[in-house]
C-alpha cells in the first residue's frame, strides 16, 4: 500500500503544478482584450476555454486522488464506493485512484 500511495502523491503534486500553471493569472501589463471586427480575440477566447476545461478536470482528478488517500488511510482502498465489492486488480493499476469497479462505473 505504502507503493500506491506514493504514486498517488507523486500524481497529485505533478496535477498541482499542472494546475498551478493554468490558473496564474496574466503577466503585469499583458492585455486580454477582444477586437471590434469577427475573429479578433477568437484565438485568445477558445484558448482560454479550454484552459479552463482542463483544469476543471485536473481539479476533479486531484479530488479523485484525495480521496483515494483517504480511502488508503480507512483500509477501504480498492472497495466499490457503490456497490462495496472488490475494484479488480486491472482497474486499480489502470486507474489507481477509482472509486467503482467497472460493473458500477458502467453505469454512472
Amino acid at each position: 500500500m505504502d507503493t500506491i500511495a506514493r504514486s498517488l502523491t507523486a500524481r497529485r503534486a505533478d496535477l498541482q503544478a499542472d494546475l498551478d500553471r493554468l490558473t496564474q493569472p496574466p503577466e503585469q501589463g499583458a492585455s486580454v482584450g477582444f477586437g471590434k471586427r469577427i475573429g479578433d480575440g477568437t484565438t485568445e477566447a477558445v484558448e482560454r476555454l479550454a484552459t479552463t476545461a482542463t483544469a476543471r478536470s485536473i481539479a476533479a482528478s486531484i479530488n479523485d486522488i484525495d480521496k483515494a488517500l483517504v480511502k488508503l488511510e480507512e483500509g477501504t482502498y480498492g472497495i466499490c464506493d457503490s456497490c462495496g465489492r472488490a475494484i479488480g486488480d486491472e482497474r486499480l493499476k489502470a486507474l489507481p485512484a477509482s472509486a467503482l469497479c467497472v460493473s458500477c462505473a458502467s453505469l454512472a
